[in-house]
């Protein structure tokens, strides 16, 4: 039987297969194939798992190809036929359990194998791949804190190179992805310290301060680093003296990002009235402004978020755009280009450069610009529209 969706034919247990999985291991070893032998972490040798004729074996077909060819079949294409079923929900409960206990017979150390294979790919980009490998693992090891964390950062990395792209709303679905993991780690027991820590940051760089301070303070009684628990005390001192946890911010960023612009700017301007120093506030108006167009006033707002501390790449691109559309070129350069100077390789900010190349006249050294965008994130839609691909 063959699911045409996935690849996978499901196969009746030859009688070569039968019996004792020690069999199965000696075949293997003359294949040269897998890792059987060894013990996995329940304490069950692979001697211990006895294949049951009445369960079909799945097995994954190579690509391009829509029947099987038995001289072919490998231990690779069972396992792989066997995590796909796992991930896929696409066996009964049983069936599932049963194939979830063989693949750990079969290769015990999976999960440091294929855990180190999904970082190198998200390190090379392959965030898909990476995240589908990741998704498999968690078929065999639900609710695995380590593989539930290494999930959400690589949804993060994703997300950061959507925003990069100016893919926001793409972003934004790979974000809610990863706060959905962070939710379910924030509710462990007992409490993962690695899952919490970072949880903290994946708020605090998406404004959500009260929510950072909560994941840092139940941090601190579990911490198992002393320099990871002086920087959680650290940011929720911070957080603390600065009121960003007040309610009002984060509504006022919600709304904004939503596309509530005005509601968004009556919250933020409430909480400014209260806390004028605090240069998140501007910057948070100066963003309504700016998707609102209105240029001035946003750069306005931008320049004193900067002035009181919050001269990042962020300020300075979100400045840049406010002064492309005043006309005020040269000072969209030089905010542009100290932006650039702390994110060299984010591509909204050398996009940014192209398009107010472009405002100047200057053709060549806008493509010069896409073309660097290209080679970072080969299919932003940005670069890849004004260079005619």
């Amino acid at each position: 039987m063959q699911n045409g969706q996935s690849r996978i034919v499901f196969l009746s247990v030859p009688e070569s297969l039968r019996g004792r999985l020690a069999a199965l291991s000696d075949a293997e070893g003359q294949e040269g194939h897998g890792e059987c032998g060894h013990s996995h972490e329940d304490g069950e040798s692979p001697g211990a798992f006895a294949i049951d004729p009445s369960v079909p074996i799945p097995v994954e077909l190579p690509p391009g190809e829509t029947s099987l060819d038995f001289d072919k079949l490998s231990w690779e294409m069972i396992v792989a036929g066997m995590l796909r079923v796992i991930a896929e929900g696409e066996a009964g409960s049983d069936d599932t359990d049963y194939y979830r206990r063989f693949v750990l017979s079969v290769k015990p150390d999976i999960m440091a194998e294929f855990t180190e294979t999904a970082i190198l790919h998200a390190k090379n980009g392959n965030f898909g791949l990476a995240k589908e490998i990741l998704t498999i693992l968690l078929g065999l090891f639900p609710n695995a804190p380590e593989l539930l964390l290494n999930l959400a950062l690589v949804l993060e990395d994703r997300a950061a190179a959507l925003e990069r792209a100016g893919r926001e709303e793409e972003a934004e679905a790979e974000n809610e992805r990863a706060h959905e993991i962070y939710r379910e780690i924030s509710g462990l027991d007992p409490p993962f310290p690695n899952g919490l820590f970072n949880a903290g940051f994946f708020y605090l760089k998406r404004q959500g301060f009260s929510k950072a301070k909560e994941c840092f303070s139940a941090y601190l009684p579990v911490a198992d680093n002393p320099s990871k628990k002086e920087k959680a005390r650290a940011i929720i001192r911070e957080i603390s003296s600065r009121s960003l946890d007040d309610e009002i911010f984060r509504e006022a960023y919600d709304f904004i990002r939503l596309g509530e612009e005005q509601k968004g700017m009556e919250r933020i301007r409430d909480f400014l009235e209260r806390h004028p120093a605090v240069w998140n506030g501007w910057f948070i108006l100066g963003w309504a402004l700016r998707r609102l167009g209105r240029w001035e006033d946003g750069a306005a707002s931008f320049r004193k978020a900067a002035e009181l501390g919050g001269g990042n790449s962020d300020t300075r691109n979100e400045l840049a755009i406010c002064l492309m559309e005043m006309g005020d070129y040269a000072s969209a350069r030089k905010e542009l280009e100290l932006a650039l100077r702390e994110e060299p390789e984010n591509t909204k900010i050398i996009s940014n450069l192209g398009v107010l190349a472009l405002k100047r006249g200057e053709s060549d050294e806008a493509a010069g610009f896409f073309r660097t965008v290209l080679e970072i994130e080969p299919d932003d839609p940005i670069a890849k529209r004004y260079l005619g691909g």
